[in-house]
């Protein structure tokens, strides 16, 4: 599980390195998950809970609209939790 966490962490960070707008990415915890915030945008969390534990995740504010985007361009690809994240299976693998 610590390769898949890792995997999501290095696209954050590679995409928001592509993407002028996003500027400098911090890395930080909140409630004791690996987060990534810029100046410009909206944290993204990710984790892996004890209780599901064939799943990980990338959470989002529920208040965005990234969760809604990504629905419309990949939902026969990801599974969502509602509008607040994108679930993985513990057996899909990470290009």
């Amino acid at each position: 599980m610590r390769n898949k966490l890792l995997f999501l962490r290095q696209l954050i960070l590679d995409t928001a390195a592509e993407l002028d707008a996003v500027g400098a990415v911090e890395e930080t915890l909140k409630w004791g998950e690996p987060s990534y915030i810029t100046k410009s945008g909206s944290t993204i969390r990710i984790d892996w809970k004890r209780s599901n534990p064939k799943q990980y995740a990338m959470y989002f504010h529920c208040k965005t609209k990234l969760v809604d985007t990504f629905k419309e361009l990949y939902r026969d690809q990801f599974k969502f939790e509602g509008n607040r994240a994108i679930v993985f299976a513990r057996a899909m693998k990470c290009q």
